[in-house]
């Protein structure tokens, strides 16, 4: 398909362009737009239709919606944006520079302008900055033929109709009754006889991610949003928490990889920028790992009595990364799915601790047997090697389990718990227990 559009466009085959995109779906002309240099992607988007252009839009890089807001005209910009539902206007804004949002704002109306400004200063990732304001009201005194006739006179502007949410005069959230619900009804019953009083709501300033939770946790498709009075100021929509669960994921996946958060894509981040959000971090682990060669210079005796010791640090320590890490991960991953609690610590001790005897065991015994026949070292250092191998797995899924959990108490992100960190903390401990045990088995001390 790309081909086939730098073709049309380098033949000035306009008129078939434009019935070709007309026959695509958006998000596929999206991708498309955001595979062309910046010239060919706004004569793509110049020939889309006003209902068309806008759906595409929504779906576009933030570097393509610049490119794009900064080359057409002031009109067509306007049409767009009357067009976009209002939470993804919000989520381009707040994307977008100072210069590009005064551009948008000198085309909003008044009201618009207002409504604009007040979500803009919710929190980044409050409830406040994902909802949208694109609902259907009700009123409890309605019949249900007169609730229908509302949702068609008002639903084709509306980002959903599925949920309708029943308000009172001081616009109290009172209950939320379904489409299907409605039109399955007798058409004269009162919407107060139908809906469903036992709402699930959140708060404006309430955290994305606890926003994600009770999607989850309640399956749910919308999720009304209001103020400490109840009264409904929007709703967030099943997409938009899509969008949050894969920018969490993509977060927790960066810092267990030991670097600070960024929304922006890689291909288009800056060298400078991608190596200053990786440098402090790394900075921080090499210097923790001045500790390590702390523990070594420490040992320097036993290591110069017994040099062969020295060739199986690497494997010690790298076994016990890879434990700890192991450990970690499901944890991480498990705090995240909601799976455990902050209380539930002595019970991921408990079951860290059973799972790393048995698998500590299960390499003891196969390096123990390993060292003899495939190595020249004796009994003891055989013994030394995989008693210190069983006792730092032991150590290292404990800690890589636990730290986690010890991580949330303190409010911090249990994502940092892991990978590098996890790893530079248990190749202390490994080095620690091997030269201890070394010592004493090998009569060093």
């Amino acid at each position: 398909m790309y081909e086939r559009i730098i073709e049309l466009i380098e033949e000035k085959k306009f008129s078939l362009l434009k019935e070709e995109l007309n026959e695509m779906i958006s998000v596929d002309i999206a991708e498309l737009i955001d595979e062309l240099d910046k010239k060919n992607s706004i004569i793509v988007f110049r020939l889309l239709s006003k209902d068309h252009a806008a759906e595409v839009f929504s779906y576009l890089s933030s570097a393509q919606q610049k490119d794009i807001v900064g080359a057409i005209h002031e009109t067509k910009l306007k049409e767009i944006l009357e067009e976009l539902y209002f939470d993804d206007m919000i989520d381009f804004l707040e994307e977008m520079p100072a210069n590009v949002v005064k551009k948008i704002l000198m085309v909003s109306t008044e009201e618009e302008r207002k409504l604009i400004n007040q979500f803009l200063n919710y929190p980044e990732t409050s409830a406040g900055s994902l909802m949208t304001i694109e609902y259907v009201d009700l009123k409890k005194e309605m019949s249900v033929k007169e609730a229908l006739a509302h949702i068609k006179k008002t639903g084709l502007d509306k980002e959903t109709i599925y949920t309708c949410y029943v308000l009172n005069e001081k616009r109290k959230l009172e209950g939320i009754v379904s489409l299907r619900k409605l039109v399955l009804m007798d058409d004269e019953l009162l919407i107060s006889d139908i809906m469903n009083e036992d709402v699930i709501t959140t708060q404006t300033l309430d955290d994305q991610e606890e926003i994600a939770s009770l999607f989850k946790k309640y399956d749910l498709i919308t999720l009304p949003v209001v103020d400490k009075e109840n009264r409904l100021v929007g709703i967030i929509t099943i997409d938009d928490i899509v969008d949050v669960i894969e920018q969490e994921n993509t977060e927790d996946f960066q810092k267990m990889a030991a670097m600070e958060p960024t929304d922006e894509e890689y291909l288009a981040s800056g060298i400078f920028s991608l190596a200053r959000k990786r440098i402090m971090w790394l900075l921080i682990l090499m210097v923790s790992a001045t500790f390590t060669g702390a523990i070594i210079s420490k040992f320097e005796d036993v290591l110069s009595t017994v040099v062969v010791l020295a060739t199986f640090i690497p494997m010690l320590m790298d076994t016990a990364g890879n434990a700890g890490s192991q450990s970690s991960t499901l944890v991480i991953r498990g705090m995240a799915l909601g799976e455990i609690e902050l209380e539930d610590y002595l019970m991921v001790f408990w079951k860290e601790l059973r799972v790393s005897g048995l698998v500590g065991l299960g390499l003891g015994l196969i390096n123990f047997v390993r060292m003899l026949v495939l190595t020249a070292a004796g009994m003891k250092i055989a013994f030394t090697v995989s008693f210190t191998l069983f006792v730092t797995i032991v150590l290292a899924k404990v800690v890589g389990g636990t730290l986690p959990i010890a991580a949330k108490k303190f409010k911090l992100d249990p994502a940092i718990m892991a990978g590098p960190l996890i790893t530079t903390i248990v190749d202390a401990l490994a080095l620690i227990v091997y030269f201890n045990v070394a010592s004493l088995i090998l009569g060093l001390v």
